[in-house]
């Protein structure tokens, strides 16, 4: 694409290449403007399935319009009507001042329930009304002033209010910019928009770094005061800082890879104000930092994720998206989860026609969003700043459970979309433990029908949403929604066509394991049962990468000791050593049903037989999931160290199966 030709001000989101002098010369583009989080469902999943299409993966939110931009000429061999839409969405960010969102929305609701709708800043389903509102201005390719509100019933909330500066390579945003750290667009356990945003300052790049596609994220905000904060065997009151960091790498077109890390520290008497402690807050996992908690002087509350984003442009195109987080560090060093998390999440853009689906899974064990420190935990103003389902247990706070989403949509025309969705969430009682008597809640089930539609050139929306919470409360809201901000349907940029293809292949995986298993308890030495055969099945998807490199992911179910685990390899790599033979490598993570779910790593190494008969391989694995823990809380578990109380398995072994490709 030619940006020399456009606008000066068009450039800023095409992106212009100019030359900078730094010690030598270097092609730079200017500042971006974000999309903005919770848009209409309409417009917003338009712009997923042109990421999905055109062989972007998204690793945090919100969005730089300059991705999806570069995007779309890909996307555009596979959906031309759907790029046409959002090119002319994208309309609203190439001018030098414009209005990009106006929207008012009224709501008659009723029901007793006090929860809040997921990922919408706290905002309660009994409120009646809600507004949001943006506009821009940007005097120059490398500074843009965006000015943005949201707000409803009892708050206003500044989210998006972003004064932004630089370059690509590193843009440097200050305000009330949100920070969203997965893959997954329901689910993200570390940061959402669950809570109200908070002031920040972050620098990040939109153009990924080298040949491996590096991209960043770094920031500090500033939390809600928090009472009650625990420090040197007293308490103090403050705001506390959250220092948080997301470092990714895309080495293959479609597949990314993040890791993740949040931190809370400071406040009151605690300071935090420094350098030296930001540096801390981000880099320090060391054990040191758990050292004094009975005093309350060891460092903060800490979060951490693995996160992966695998595309695959097959004749009905889909995402897998991927979060493994732990609430805590475990067992000795740094490197083991401790206080588990895991969520799958599938995307199909265009599953059939008009049709979309996407669908997501989360699982979590103790400990989520509370913290001995910090008595509210990660949270802001009221709110946990992840997952939604923190915020629904109201009676029993911090102990495991599961929640799913579905959503399924159809666009009519070009301006018309209807969407349906569903969650549902409930935690386990025996995560709370044999001496803790949970009483029995109800599970919470919450579904939606949204229509929105095109009028003059304004977006318009109705929404039916009900459920009931996890007390049981019902709750029921019916509004409709205006955006006064207009988008025209023109836009001249020129498109071009990236002709290359990569070729998908979906498989199953059926065959038996040898494996054995070590169930330890306080840290004692390993000592492993026999090794015991038993059944193995697979499924997973991967995509040719070069001439001999192919990179997927697989979901991986194994019969061990008598319980199930289950298998998810992040990376799934093979290298073709000819048309018959490949070896390869994989890293992921597992869970093991033993009583309760137990979570850790998983690796191993792969050789494959090719071809054995038409699309069957035959397939030899050894693994190993390691450190697969959780809290000792069943009856049955043996006594434990009051320091590290938890169980830990360990099993390793061999699989050898089929492989049937399509």
């Amino acid at each position: 694409m030619d940006t020399t030709k456009l606008p000066k001000h068009k450039s800023s989101l095409a992106l212009a290449p100019l030359t900078l002098c730094v010690s030598i010369a270097c092609h730079a583009r200017g500042v971006s403007p974000y999309l903005p989080l919770n848009m209409s469902p309409d417009i917003e999943r338009k712009i997923e399935r042109v990421l999905i299409l055109g062989d972007k993966p998204i690793m945090h939110r919100p969005i730089a319009a300059a991705i999806v931009l570069d995007a779309l000429p890909k996307a555009c061999q596979k959906d031309e009507q759907l790029c046409e839409e959002v090119r002319s969405y994208l309309d609203l960010y190439m001018h030098t001042a414009k209005i990009t969102e106006a929207r008012v929305e009224g709501t008659l609701a009723s029901g007793e329930s006090g929860t809040s709708l997921p990922n919408q800043r706290g905002m309660p389903v009994s409120s009646k009304w809600d507004v949001a509102a943006s506009a821009y201005y940007q005097p120059s390719d490398y500074l843009l002033v965006n000015g943005s509100a949201v707000a409803y019933q009892g708050r206003i909330n500044p989210a998006g209010s972003v004064i932004s500066m630089g370059f690509d390579f590193a843009q440097l945003d200050i305000g009330y910019r949100d920070h969203w750290f997965s893959p997954n667009t329901d689910s993200s356990m570390l940061m959402s928009t669950e809570a109200p945003a908070m002031p920040s300052i972050t620098l990040s790049n939109y153009r990924p770094l080298t040949p491996l596609g590096i991209s960043y994220e770094i920031f500090l905000a500033r939390m809600s005061s928090q009472q009650n904060i625990i420090y040197q065997n007293t308490t103090t009151t403050g705001h506390p800082n959250l220092a948080g960091i997301q470092l990714s790498i895309e080495p293959a077109s479609g597949y990314a890879i993040a890791i993740n890390r949040l931190m809370q520290y400071g406040g009151g008497a605690r300071g935090g104000t420094s350098l030296k402690q930001f540096y801390k807050a981000l880099f320090d996992n060391s054990a040191a930092n758990h050292a004094d908690s009975a005093s309350g002087t060891e460092f903060g509350n800490q979060e951490a994720s693995v996160t992966a984003s695998a595309l695959f442009p097959s004749r009905v195109p889909f995402a897998v998206h991927i979060e493994y987080a732990a609430e805590d560090n475990t067992y000795a060093g740094n490197k083991y989860f401790g206080d588990t998390a895991f969520t799958l999440g599938m995307d199909f853009p265009e599953l059939w026609k008009d049709f979309d689906f996407s669908y997501e899974v989360s699982e979590w064990q103790n400990a989520w969003y509370v913290h001995h420190l910090y008595p509210q935990g990660m949270s802001n103003d009221g709110f946990v700043l992840g997952h939604w389902f923190g915020d629904e247990r109201t009676n029993h706070p911090g102990i495991g459970g599961h929640s799913q989403m579905i959503r399924a949509g159809y666009r009519f025309g070009s301006s018309s979309y209807l969407q349906a969705i569903y969650r549902d969430m409930t935690y386990v009682p025996a995560w709370a433990g044999v001496n803790t008597v949970v009483e029995p809640d109800y599970r919470l089930h919450e579904g939606g029908l949204r229509f929105s539609t095109g009028w003059h050139h304004h977006n318009i929306a109705a929404e039916l949403f009900a459920g009931r919470d996890i007390a049981g409360k019902s709750f029921a809201r019916l509004s409709g929604s205006f955006d006064i901000a207009s988008f025209t349907g023109n836009n001249a940029v020129a498109m071009s066509a990236d002709d290359s293809s990569t070729d998908t292949s979906i498989f199953v995986d059926a065959g038996i394991n040898r494996s054995r298993r070590n169930e330890q308890f306080n840290l004692l030495p390993t000592v492993y049962d026999d090794f015991k055969e038993n059944y193995h099945a697979g499924i997973g998807a991967r995509r040719r990468v070069s001439d001999r490199n192919d990179l997927g992911v697989r979901l991986e179910s194994d019969q061990v000791a008598g319980h199930n685990l289950l298998s998810i390899r992040l990376i799934d790599y093979r290298y073709r050593l000819g048309s018959r033979m490949a070896i390869g490598g994989f890293f992921g993570a597992s869970r093991y049903e033993a009583g309760l779910p137990a979570y850790g790593w998983y690796r191993g190494v792969n050789f494959t037989y090719m071809n054995l008969f038409r699309n069957w391989d035959l397939c030899l694995d050894a693994f190993q999931a390691y450190k697969l823990n959780r809290d000792a809380v069943l009856a049955d578990d043996l006594p434990s160290n009051a320091s590290q109380p938890r169980v830990y398995f360990n099993i390793d072994g061999t699989k050898l199966y089929f492989s049937k490709r399509w």
